[in-house]
């Protein structure tokens, strides 16, 4: 004759939501550690502060302003002069001021060559400090 048990006899179950619960709180503390461990780098930018510098008094002679129109003509503080006749005033205005600033510009259609040549003609003259202006292209309305 079988007996039974007077105890209720349970099936072995597996519970899941404890295990993933365990597996979030793994997964958190894991993300959290690796975050904790990583050294950001960058570049240090120095960005434009709130208040603007008091303005410094522009000597006339510490910038010259070229510009290139087309057909090779070249503007020398508004002035125009063959291109030939550009790297003796920049060599003149160096020998002057060895911090002279020269800005460059050009008119739409100039062709990109003349600009280039003229820009070799400020670094053979030694110039090192050279801007260029640009302005925007127009929005095309998209």
């Amino acid at each position: 004759m079988r007996m039974r048990s007077p105890i209720p006899k349970k099936h072995a179950r597996i519970e899941i939501i404890p295990l993933i619960d365990i597996m979030f709180f793994l997964l958190a503390s894991f993300m959290m550690v690796s975050l904790s461990q990583t050294h950001m780098k960058g570049i240090r930018v120095t960005l434009p502060s709130a208040v603007a510098p008091p303005p410094q008094e522009q000597n006339k002679n510490d910038l010259i302003s070229v510009r290139v129109a087309v057909g090779n003509v070249i503007y020398y503080n508004n002035q125009a002069i063959a291109p030939e006749d550009l790297k003796p005033r920049l060599f003149q205005a160096h020998a002057a001021n060895p911090d002279i600033k020269v800005s460059i510009s050009a008119e739409m259609l100039a062709p990109h060559g003349d600009v280039i040549a003229v820009l070799d003609t400020v670094r053979d003259v030694k110039i090192q400090k050279v801007g260029y202006q640009i302005r925007a292209a127009p929005s095309t309305g998209h």
